[in-house]
């Protein structure tokens, strides 16, 4: 990915964070097809600067799953890879906060079933082989 994709993206990423906040949730809290959307805040795995990002995330015997597919591309996202560095997280669900522990679901497993079940059109791709619970 190029830089200028990169800075595109990152400024879009802003722009939501700030407008799921600014609005609880209201704008941003919901994907194409009504997919949830949280806001995930990960500490970086090399700074330990604080980073937020929304996800899209399903719930699950109490917590919140969400994956990093990347959208089918063979690299994980930066915030996955942070994630899964991490012991804890912040998620933000509209107005709440949550602090949260961090818990790596292996293989396929329910997890990509509940992703079907959870999210109206999602299809994980081929490559679609990790999942986060927070």
């Amino acid at each position: 990915m190029n830089a200028a994709v990169k800075r595109l993206m990152r400024a879009g990423n802003g722009l939501a964070v700030f407008l799921y906040r600014r609005s609880n949730g209201r704008l941003g809290g919901s994907a194409r097809g009504g997919t949830p959307v949280l806001l995930l805040t990960v500490p970086g795995r090399k700074t330990g600067t604080p980073h937020t990002t929304p996800v899209s995330y399903f719930e699950d015997e109490g917590g919140y799953v969400v994956t990093g597919t990347a959208g089918g591309t063979k690299q994980d996202p930066q915030w996955f890879r942070n994630l899964r560095a991490a012991s804890r997280a912040h998620v933000e669900l509209g107005p709440r906060h949550l602090d949260v522990d961090v818990h790596v679901a292996s293989g396929r497993s329910a997890t990509v079933s509940g992703a079907r079940s959870s999210w109206p059109g999602h299809r994980p791709s081929p490559r679609t082989r990790k999942s986060q619970g927070v």
